[in-house]
C-alpha cells in the first residue's frame, strides 16, 4: 500500500521476486518512461496515507531493447499521458528501474511494450540489466525479444528495412562517376 516516488523506495525484495506494479505515466524522456507509481488502494486506510505521500515519479526503462530515434516518437504516440500501466521489476541501477512494461489493449488483452517496440523495427535486443545472466527467467525473456525482433527483420519494418531493387540500381546509377560528369557537363 505504500507509494514508492523514487527507485531507492523499492524494497531489494521487490526487485529480486519481479514484482509488478501499477502507475501512471507521466512523460516520455531520452532516459525512459517517467511513471507515478499507484499503490493498491484500501478504502480507508488509502485515504488516510494520501496525506503523507510524498510526489515523486519512477524512471523506467525498457529492460532488453536498445530504443532507436523513431522507436522514441513511436512511443509518444502510442502512449497517452496519464495512461495506466503496469511494469514488472526486472533490475534497479542507480535512479531507474529496469523492466517490462505492460500496456492494456482492451478488457482482457494486454501488450509487452519491450516486444512490441521489437516487432516493429524501433530497436534491438540488449542485455537485460539487472538479471543474472544465468538465470532461467534472463534467458526466457531475452528469447522473446530475440523473437520478436526476427519478425522485423523478416518483415523489414522499422531499421531493418531495406532498400528495393529498383531503389538500388537507381542509386547506383545515379552515383555512377560519369553518370555525375555527363550531368555537370549538362548543366555547364
Amino acid at each position: 500500500t505504500a507509494k514508492f516516488t523514487s527507485a531507492l523506495d523499492i524494497p531489494v525484495a521487490f526487485v529480486e521476486k519481479n514484482v509488478k506494479l501499477r502507475g501512471r505515466l507521466h512523460h516520455i524522456t531520452e532516459k525512459g518512461l517517467e511513471v507515478e507509481h499507484i499503490p493498491i488502494s484500501i478504502p480507508f486506510i488509502t485515504s488516510i496515507q494520501r496525506k503523507w505521500q510524498s510526489k515523486g515519479l519512477l524512471l523506467i526503462r525498457l529492460a532488453g531493447v536498445e530504443l532507436a530515434p523513431s522507436g522514441m516518437a513511436w512511443l509518444q504516440q502510442e502512449l497517452k499521458p496519464k495512461q495506466m500501466i503496469w511494469f514488472q521489476l526486472l533490475g534497479r541501477e542507480d535512479s531507474a528501474l529496469e523492466c517490462l512494461v505492460l500496456v492494456n489493449k482492451g478488457r482482457f488483452l494486454s501488450m509487452c511494450l519491450n516486444e512490441e517496440i521489437l516487432r516493429q523495427g524501433f530497436g534491438r535486443t540488449a542485455r537485460i540489466e539487472g538479471l543474472h545472466h544465468d538465470s532461467r527467467l534472463y534467458w526466457k525473456l531475452h528469447k522473446r525479444l530475440l523473437r520478436a525482433e526476427l519478425k522485423a527483420l523478416k518483415k523489414n519494418k522499422g531499421i531493418w528495412k531495406e532498400e528495393s531493387y529498383s531503389e538500388r540500381i537507381r542509386g547506383r546509377i545515379s552515383n555512377n562517376k560519369f553518370v555525375q560528369t555527363l550531368k555537370q557537363f549538362v548543366s555547364w
